[in-house]
């Protein structure tokens, strides 16, 4: 009789645990309660359990504020729909190969690749070169909870380390600050000692500025040679993402035969203001997340796959 009374009470517990994570689930998902969330619960009825069960009500909770917030933060920036939120990483980060077309003849150099091999409808946002330091861009980003990675040229980021340095700390989890190069130069045109010093003096920058040698590195233009991956990985570069999609206030360019989003792409885009195109930082932001939103993918964080 024991064992039974055991049974049926850890099938009980069993069945609050789900109920409560379907629960945040729904709070995830956009629910249909108020400000896009699942519905509130009942006053005098806020989760009053301890341990556990208490824990678990204290996360839903949560999910469920947070999700709030963001439907009330696209409101305030003008996205046709509230982002999608993005699945938790994986466990295992995937294994990431060059892509084929991108190969050199060169063994055991850093991948080069366009797309993360992912069934996840997840894409990657990027954003180059740190010409416009729009304090917009980091209210926006930070109130919308949008993960990005930048990718710096000490040619125009030493105007203002501040402003990136800000843009690191503006999110739970922090901005990562990857490699550009010290002087966006054309680097299959130069030899390799010129390029290292591209390459390795702003690993140098970063690392000086910003606390950390960063794994990731993009060539300028997208170009780039076998003596571009060997200058890159001496002084620590462990890939070289490249992108899939480009954006701007006003459309998107595709790499893609098919003009379309994939799961696991990379997106580019550029720190520019209305004197290089026609529109702001948040102008941008906002055409590139009504795209991806309404094709259905969630922004993720780069450095959690790569």
């Amino acid at each position: 009789m024991a064992k039974g009374v055991h049974r049926s009470a850890r099938a009980f517990g069993a069945a609050l645990v789900v109920a409560a994570l379907a629960s945040a689930a729904t709070a995830c998902s956009g629910g249909t309660g108020p400000a896009g969330g699942a519905p509130a619960p009942a006053a005098g009825q806020q989760a009053q359990g301890r341990g556990a069960a208490g824990a678990l009500d204290s996360y839903v909770e949560k999910v469920r504020d947070q999700r709030a917030a963001r439907v009330a933060a696209a409101r305030k920036w003008g996205l046709a729909r509230t982002p999608l939120d993005a699945p938790a990483p994986p466990a295992v980060k995937p294994r990431i190969t060059t892509r084929k077309g991108f190969e050199t003849d060169g063994e055991g150099l850093p991948p080069v690749f366009t797309t993360v091999p992912t069934k996840q409808k997840v894409v990657f946002l990027t954003i180059d070169d740190g010409s416009e330091k729009d304090p917009e861009l980091l209210r926006m980003m930070s109130e919308l909870r949008i993960p990005y990675s930048a990718f710096l040229s000490d040619y125009v980021v030493s105007e203002d380390y501040g402003y990136f340095s800000r843009m690191q700390k503006s999110q739970e989890g922090g901005v990562s600050l990857h490699n550009h190069t010290l002087n966006h130069r054309y680097l299959p045109g130069l030899s390799y000692s010129e390029q290292k010093r591209e390459i390795c003096g702003m690993q140098d920058v970063i690392e000086k500025r910003f606390g950390k040698r960063p794994p990731l590195f993009r060539p300028p233009y997208g170009n780039y040679n076998e003596d571009t991956l060997r200058a890159a990985a001496t002084c620590g570069v462990k890939a070289v993402p490249l992108w899939a999609a480009e954006a701007f206030p006003d459309h998107m360019e595709w790499r893609e035969w098919d003009r379309d989003l994939h799961s696991g792409d990379i997106v580019l885009t550029h720190f520019r203001g209305k004197e290089d195109w026609k529109g702001t930082m948040p102008d941008m932001i906002r055409q590139v997340m009504n795209v991806i939103t309404a094709k259905g993918f969630a922004v993720a964080k780069l450095e959690d796959y790569v």
